[in-house]
């Protein structure tokens, strides 16, 4: 077995490791509005649970040169977002917000997903998505790179409101067959939820 030391490695080199090991890896589609108003939505797949109470999500946003990207910016500026599971209908669209947009341009439409209005947040989600999540700011952390340019910002997303199909319920749990996520592998790789299988806990 090789053993690497991060330290030695370029960025990228560490990032390749990640990104190809911690698989698969779910996919949130995230909305957030502008200070202008423009509905702006972004695919990140640095993202998981953190509690169930209340329950939270996370959501890791890469910085670009130190510079914080529109979700991150909008998230903090407006303290609030809603989060989307990228299944295998939509996943085709949501690749297309991955796109590099001036600010004042809206991903939404390029993809041709249609918004939707969130119940007690100003941002709407899109309809396409079969579970979504209206989100307030609970916390945001600027880490790692320099004290002056952190590399990425962790953004806590405290949910107010689930927006679940009702296709997807089954006795109060989610059927993960129905709902059909898509998940993040390496470099332009997806996967779909394979065979299922399942080992009772210890006691």
């Amino acid at each position: 077995m090789r053993t690497i030391d991060p330290l030695t490695q370029t960025e990228r080199e560490n990032y390749k490791l990640l990104t190809g090991s911690i698989i698969p890896r779910p996919v949130a589609f995230v909305t957030t509005l502008s200070e202008e108003g423009t509905i702006n939505g972004a695919p990140y797949s640095y993202f998981n649970i953190v509690t169930a109470n209340p329950p939270m999500i996370s959501i890791s946003v890469q910085r670009k040169n130190g510079h914080l990207k529109d979700t991150a910016r909008h998230a903090m500026h407006q303290k609030e977002f809603v989060v989307h599971i990228t299944d295998e209908m939509n996943v085709d669209q949501i690749n297309q917000t991955a796109a590099s947009l001036p600010p004042s341009e809206s991903e939404i439409e390029r993809a041709g997903l249609t918004l939707v209005s969130s119940d007690l947040i100003q941002v709407p989600g899109v309809k396409e998505a079969k579970f979504r999540m209206e989100c307030v700011l609970e916390a945001a952390y600027p880490l790692g790179g320099t004290e002056s340019a952190p590399s990425c910002d962790l953004i806590i997303g405290r949910v107010v409101r689930y927006h679940v199909a009702d296709s997807l319920i089954d006795h109060g749990r989610i059927d993960a067959s129905k709902l059909q996520p898509v998940s993040r592998l390496a470099g332009n790789y997806y996967s779909k939820l394979g065979p299922m299988f399942s080992i009772e806990r210890p006691e």
